[in-house]
């Protein structure tokens, strides 16, 4: 579907206040000073790394069976610079598969250290758990048919639209519809994969996710025309690293995070995962300046 001057224009707009808001939260969020995760990797040797299976392109299974994604090759390259400056150089990765419904407890019952996937960083889970510096922004969008009818939010009353189960996507979809005064059925999926299916089969009249999710899940439809993304914006996505509340360890990876988008080496990484869809835009080019804190 082609994207208008206007629509742009507004999506930046609310990306940009969304940005700021989720940078200074960040900023602001206090965690109880414990050694306890630089401790254990010292003692084990062994970090653990939680990743999705069905997120792409930023955390999922590869056809080598191994973990993929923009976020799992950021992560791996935050725990090399771990390697380095906790002078651990046989510090090991174990990978942990979550879901979107399992990823906070995997982490605040210790089963995982970091977790990279498509976290958003909210106020309500920063009672909870802690975040890394943001690694990416993005909005959540709807996934639908082309012939379904569905061409703006407003266009589901009445319908059927699907979200996944313990996302933000479903927490943000339920509040734009009460917000909006759009009544539709809401029906919670296990997974993404679910959720183009639910889409395909006519079960659901759109699926809820993230822009960039929608996308990549588009390319694996059945019949990729056949599909759309309506060009509205739910809501803004605030990707980062989740962790449990540490801060000598949010510090250790903060400190790699602002190393690599220091570096060349965020160019590259961006160039791998997101060829495809162009340049990073403004929002996402000062989230990386932004991002590249100063000793």
């Amino acid at each position: 579907m082609p994207t208008s001057p206007n629509s742009r224009r507004h999506r930046t707009r609310l990306l940009a206040a969304g940005l700021l808001w989720a940078l200074s939260s960040l900023s602001m969020a206090q965690s109880p000073d414990s050694p306890g995760t630089l401790h254990k990797l010292k003692e084990t040797g062994v970090i653990s790394l939680g990743y999705r299976t069905d997120s792409a392109p930023f955390s999922f299974t590869g056809d080598n069976a191994q973990p993929w994604g923009y976020s799992v090759e950021l992560c791996q390259e935050v725990v090399t610079l771990l390697r380095h400056n906790l002078s651990l150089p046989d510090l090991r990765i174990q990978w942990v598969a979550v879901t979107s419904a399992s990823r906070i407890e995997a982490v605040t019952s210790g089963r995982v250290d970091l977790e990279c996937g498509t976290t958003s960083a909210t106020l309500s889970r920063m009672e909870k758990v802690d975040f890394s510096n943001l690694i990416f922004v993005d909005g959540t969008g709807l996934l639908v048919r082309s012939s379904g009818g569905v061409k703006r939010v407003a266009d589901v009353a009445g319908r059927k639209v699907a979200a996944t189960r313990g996302s933000t996507g479903e927490d943000n979809l339920r509040r734009a519809l009460t917000q909006r005064g759009i009544t539709a059925e809401v029906l919670s999926v296990d997974s993404e994969e679910d959720g183009l299916r639910a889409v395909e089969d006519g079960r659901v009249d759109a699926y809820a996710n993230d822009r960039l999710i929608l996308i990549g899940l588009g390319r694996k439809a059945r019949d990729r025309q056949a599909l759309g993304v309506v060009d509205e914006d739910i809501s803004m996505e605030p990707y980062a690293l989740m962790m449990r509340q540490d801060a000598a360890f949010r510090v250790a990876v903060n400190r790699a995070i602002s190393t690599i988008y220091r570096s060349p080496a965020i160019d590259g990484l961006y160039e791998r995962w997101f060829a495809g869809f162009g340049k990073p835009g403004p929002l996402l080019g000062a989230m990386y300046y932004l991002g590249a804190t100063p000793e």
